[in-house]
């Protein structure tokens, strides 16, 4: 069972399939606000594309090759957050997240990123945490900067947003890091 309380109000929980109507109407209620910054948004069409990422995202999680958690506010889907896989050979992942718009400005994404990071360093024994957000994208990148990441550098034309590419910082942490930091 995967499954962090993150404080009173909110918590990381597994997605499953039954959450897929949640999961649709967060994305549907946040879908311009999102757009902005999530190349996935279009895609996601009904609940049965909801549904089919849910089901990827178990596999994913019975493969042992990183996460995709619900963040539950007050029992309210509230946002994703999870691993772009693991790289076992090097001990390395990077996290990805978004929170639906309504949720923002809680604190909620800077509770679950450290659970997500006390995760990786303690549980699985990685060695490196990445974090990519888009060079325009200031909320993204505040929650890096603000757990102790350091700014490593920028990937020219990293991502294809609907109509542009766009350059992405890399944010690193490394465990001894961490470690430090506790």
């Amino acid at each position: 069972m995967f499954y962090f309380k993150l404080n009173d109000d909110a918590e990381l929980r597994l997605l499953e399939p039954r959450h897929a109507e949640n999961l649709f109407l967060l994305t549907d209620q946040s879908r311009n606000y999102l757009r902005e910054w999530l190349p996935w948004v279009d895609f996601t069409k009904e609940v049965s594309d909801s549904k089919a990422f849910i089901e990827s995202t178990l596999k994913q999680f019975g493969n042992h090759n990183g996460f995709q958690a619900g963040i539950w506010y007050r029992g309210e889907l509230a946002g994703v957050i999870g691993l772009h896989g693991i790289n076992w050979a090097n001990h390395s992942t990077s996290i990805g997240y978004w929170l639906g718009e309504e949720f923002q400005g809680k604190g909620l994404m800077t509770d679950a990123c450290q659970a997500a990071i006390d995760y990786c360093f303690n549980e699985l024994a990685l060695k490196r945490i990445e974090i990519r957000a888009a060079t325009g994208n200031h909320k993204s990148q505040a929650i890096p900067e603000r757990l102790g990441f350091q700014k490593e550098g920028c990937i020219r034309s990293s991502e294809f947003l609907y109509d542009r590419y766009v350059d992405h910082y890399v944010f690193g942490l490394l465990k001894e890091d961490f470690n430090q930091q506790t």
